[in-house]
């Protein structure tokens, strides 16, 4: 009778598949940047498809149309691969906020930087989003209490404070305004003769003391 000969098992590379999807988010604040770099790294992570844009961070979640449509891409099991962390929002409550809320429909967070994965993390991962949550509540308590008391301030006094320039009661309402009806920064400054900035600054301190 001949000698057996053990044969060396191949894995079949179907085995090697991962059954979710790993979706890929990339984004840049402005037209001088790229997403190129972003969009390499993801692919090489094993990113089925990535999802980009450029567009600036004072935008609002809605109006994100390559974020939205990764969200929606996305199912219970399947993971959301950004850059960093910050690429999920324009705030670290926002960031916690959207971290808290795919954890809640099963879906997974992975950054390249390594400071998060959920899936690696197992059933500890909901204690750090917990604890993420936790620190994202005092830091908006705060930045809410500040803000007021930056308003309040400017009311007592009539006066300039840091620097900025004053603006009017009136106008300060046409830029919310224009704003809820959906209008643009650019548009807004055109219509209201404003910088950026100020506009910028009237619109977070009225998301901030309404939050």
């Amino acid at each position: 009778m001949g000698k057996f000969q053990k044969r060396k098992f191949e894995r079949p590379s179907f085995m090697d598949k991962p059954n979710y999807k790993s979706i890929g988010y990339a984004r840049v604040s402005t037209s001088g940047q790229t997403t190129e770099g972003q969009v390499v790294d993801l692919k090489k992570e094993g990113c089925c498809v990535v999802f980009q844009e450029t567009i600036s961070t004072t935008v609002k979640e809605k109006e994100r149309p390559q974020l939205m449509a990764a969200l929606s891409a996305l199912d219970e099991g399947d993971e959301l691969v950004v850059s960093k962390m910050d690429r999920l929002g324009r705030t670290q409550v926002e960031v916690v906020n959207r971290i808290h809320d795919l954890q809640q429909q099963g879906i997974h967070i992975r950054t390249l930087d390594g400071l998060i994965n959920t899936r690696g993390l197992g059933k500890f991962a909901p204690v750090l989003i917990g604890l993420l949550s936790g620190l994202a509540e005092v830091e908006r308590s705060l930045t809410r209490e500040r803000t007021i008391e930056s308003i309040q301030h400017r009311k007592d006094t009539g006066g300039n404070l840091g620097g900025r320039p004053k603006t009017s009661r009136i106008k300060e309402g046409l830029v919310l305004r224009l704003r809820k009806e959906g209008c643009s920064y650019r548009s807004i400054r055109e219509q209201t003769g404003l910088a950026l900035s100020t506009i910028r600054r009237i619109i977070v301190e009225q998301e901030v003391v309404t939050a």
